[in-house]
């Protein structure tokens, strides 16, 4: 069905148009929350309070963004709650307004570098998905969120900086930040550390 006909009957008061509306969203919705929160729990809070919250100002919906975007949007600013009630993260807002400079050009080289192994002689496939999270996990909050929603979700440039109120540039620097920096964790496990090679820090 039409998702602007399941807006329009859903802003009427026709709440199973508003769950025809919401349900092709409410998976990615739960595993963007996890991957930003990095607890099902959080993660199942997060998607419960963005459905009431898109429901509580369906109203205020004018449509200057696609509907799946109001509705990231909305989670992320949920997940960031959490993680500032945990005292373990920036807010939204601060993530937000975290600009970067779109010609900087201090990206942080990788502190450890080395040739990967095929990760299939490393770890089997469970455990490499865990890895792969436990390494998300531990990218900055401003990369995590700008990587989850772009590789993983697989949002335009575009969309992200329209969730993150952020400009396309800012989103690309990030992005090329987090990238690297998840490189460097990765290899940490994956890397032959035979061939590993140390890099010398510049100073001045």
């Amino acid at each position: 069905m039409d998702e602007q006909y399941l807006l329009e009957r859903a802003k009427q008061g026709d709440y199973n148009a508003f769950l025809q509306l919401i349900e092709p969203h409410e998976k990615r919705l739960y595993n963007l929350a996890l991957r930003i929160t990095g607890n099902r729990e959080d993660a199942e809070d997060v998607l419960q309070d963005t459905l009431l919250n898109a429901l509580e100002h369906l109203q205020n919906f004018r449509g200057d963004a696609a509907f799946g975007t109001w509705l990231y949007r909305i989670a992320m600013h949920n997940a960031f709650r959490i993680l500032r009630r945990r005292r373990e993260s920036i807010s939204y807002e601060e993530l937000v307004a975290e600009k970067v400079d779109e010609d900087e050009e201090t990206i942080p080289h990788p502190e450890f570098i080395a040739e990967w192994r095929d990760p299939a002689e490393v770890v089997e496939q469970n455990e490499l998905r865990r890895i792969l999270e436990e390494a998300i996990q531990q990218l900055p909050e401003s990369y995590r969120a700008v990587f989850t929603l772009r590789d993983i979700e697989g949002l335009s440039t575009k969309e992200v900086a329209d969730i993150l109120g952020i400009s396309e540039g800012n989103v690309k620097v990030r992005l090329l930040r987090a990238r690297l920096k998840l490189r460097e964790i990765l290899s940490r496990y994956f890397g032959d550390e035979r061939k590993q090679v140390k890099h010398k820090h510049r100073h001045g």
